[in-house]
């Protein structure tokens, strides 16, 4: 069993897809779907309502706004490869859920618009993968359009994101003069002919730069101008370690036009060539290795109404360690309880097949209705669990209220189901009169999808109350509740969020460095610790 868990977890790989907002990070999803086999014409966000839609952006308002504000699992196979490509919201507001999809992955493909170069969320994006120095591959796509100089954007890549930066390909032409690529590994010439809308593979021949067609087909000065850059490469950009791609230091660069499909495939087949497979994972200090005799996995997504007719509850889980097979009982190491895994799914956006089995680097989702959370983990072993997913500080602080008294079940089952999803957090105000607990999120892009949904999936008509706060922290302080809310500058409140740590929050910067002088002894904290009572125990 050893043998076939090696086997099957070396040829999985686990990544996700980052970029700005609008830089084409769902369009190339679409395209790596399609080389891949998934689908037989690819769909786009930009296409009219009447057009075919994406297979990523599954939910009724990604389809009206043609933005992603949900992170989609898809799993497909290429080239004796079994991929899951996490395809995350791209929205600053959606960053708590693109963390916990960065915490399932072990590569990403960075997607950045050539005609605008790096963006304010690529760097944050790429602020988390620096710190688990997971390997990044870039994309730079748009080189249909009147692009930035390639070298500019290399330029710009290596000193903003401090990263050493390899083209791996290299673009003939830009705008609509974009013909094709150069492969400076293979020393071969990938010219594409465009087709309608994109929606077939774009027809690819290989042939030498020297060939007179290449000549023919480039405006001399275009030509030109690519072997005098392919001449500098060679000195600036000589030598290749894929080494360091892994330990995240160096990032391959792939040019092309994910519209087009232009040089989509040759980023797939070097994707596969250069990353590794499934990484181990730490419970505490100990790595569990890949063929642990036990099967072990964490949650890091739930999503409900994935199936409304249903209104069901879908856990997204990583597996970690190793065989998962259908119907298995796992121990669930927060609640102590030894739950049986019976419903269990592979995912292609809304779409779900039965799984059998699976291996590490695979993801799996499983309908359940018990008390999953972000950051469980579920294994056939008691005494392990992994290190906890951290939770972002909100920053828009509101309460939900139902509008009308017949819709008092409906707004509660509402309410429910989508705090379970954890993307939204609540707290719980000292002393508060209110029936309905304070939600807070990083950005009001999510407080606008909570209140959409309401409606949309529950038929619930509700209003929002904004609060004014726009600060929380966690804190740590001997005093007692009474005691620490008289510490309080005016227009702070104190709270308790959903695990019963109490939590300060500021309307202004002002107040929060004002509270801090005022009261040293009282620890504040943007992310909370986990504490004994947070940690799971084997004996529960």
């Amino acid at each position: 069993m050893d043998e076939q868990i090696q086997k099957e977890a070396a040829r999985r790989r686990a990544f996700a897809i980052i970029s700005h907002p609008d830089a084409g990070k769902t369009t190339l999803t679409e395209k790596l779907l399609l080389y891949g086999g998934a689908l037989e014409l690819a769909g786009s966000v930009t296409a009219k309502k009447k057009q075919r839609e994406t297979a990523s952006d599954w939910m009724e308002l990604e389809k009206k706004r043609g933005i992603s504000i949900s992170s989609t699992v898809l799993q497909f196979d290429y080239g004796g490869y079994r991929l899951n490509l996490l395809d995350t919201p791209g929205h600053k507001d959606f960053s708590e859920d693109t963390y916990r999809v960065l915490m399932a992955v072990d590569a990403v493909v960075m997607v950045i618009d050539a005609v605008k170069g790096i963006e304010s969320q690529t760097l944050k994006l790429f602020e988390i993968c620096r710190k688990r120095s997971i390997p990044i591959f870039t994309f730079m796509n748009k080189l249909d359009r009147p692009a930035r100089p390639p070298l500019e954007l290399i330029d710009q890549l290596e000193k903003m994101l401090n990263l050493h930066a390899y083209p791996v390909n290299w673009p003939l032409g830009n705008g609509a003069d974009f013909k094709g690529i150069y492969d400076r590994m293979g020393k071969q010439v990938h010219l594409f002919e465009r087709v309608q809308g994109g929606s077939y593979r774009a027809p690819v021949s290989v042939r030498s730069l020297s060939d007179p067609v290449v000549k023919d087909l480039l405006r001399e000065h275009i030509y030109r101008e690519n072997i005098e850059e392919l001449e500098m490469l060679e000195g600036a950009h000589g030598g290749f370690d894929a080494a360091a791609v892994l330990q995240g230091k160096t990032t391959p660069v792939f040019f092309g036009s994910a519209a087009n499909n232009f040089g989509v495939e040759f980023l797939l087949q070097n994707f596969l060539k250069y990353s590794q497979q499934p990484s181990p994972r730490k419970t505490g200090k100990e790595l569990i290795p890949l063929d642990h005799p036990h099967f072990s996995s964490f949650v890091f997504k739930v999503q409900t109404n994935m199936n409304p007719l249903h209104r069901d509850r879908v856990v997204f889980a990583r597996v970690c360690s190793g065989r998962f097979y259908r119907d298995m009982k796992v121990y669930h190491a927060r609640s102590g309880r030894t739950v049986r895994l019976s419903d269990s799914y592979n995912l292609f956006g809304r779409d779900r097949e039965v799984v059998n089995e699976a291996y590490p680097g695979d993801v799996i989702g499983f309908v359940t209705k018990l008390d999953f959370r972000i950051g469980d983990t579920i294994s056939t072993d008691p005494g392990l669990f992994f290190e906890e997913i951290p939770r972002f500080a909100p920053e828009c602080f509101g309460f939900i209220k139902n509008t009308s008294a017949a819709s008092y079940k409906p707004f509660r089952k509402g309410l429910e189901h989508l705090l379970a999803e954890d993307i939204v957090q609540t707290f719980h105000l000292h002393n508060s009169r209110h029936t309905t607990p304070l939600l807070g999120a990083v950005g009001p892009l999510q407080f606008e999808v909570f209140h959409y949904r309401m409606k949309d999936e529950y038929r619930v008509a509700s209003t929002l109350e904004m609060m004014p706060w726009t600060i929380l922290r966690w804190a740590e302080s001997a005093l007692g509740a009474e005691a620490l809310q008289q510490t309080l500058p005016s227009g702070a409140a104190l709270a308790q969020d959903d695990q019963g740590r109490r939590v300060i929050l500021f309307d202004v910067e002002w107040s929060l460095k004002y509270f801090s002088e005022r009261n040293p002894s009282v620890k504040l904290l943007d992310s909370p610790a986990v504490t004994s009572k947070d940690a799971p125990h084997a004996n529960e």
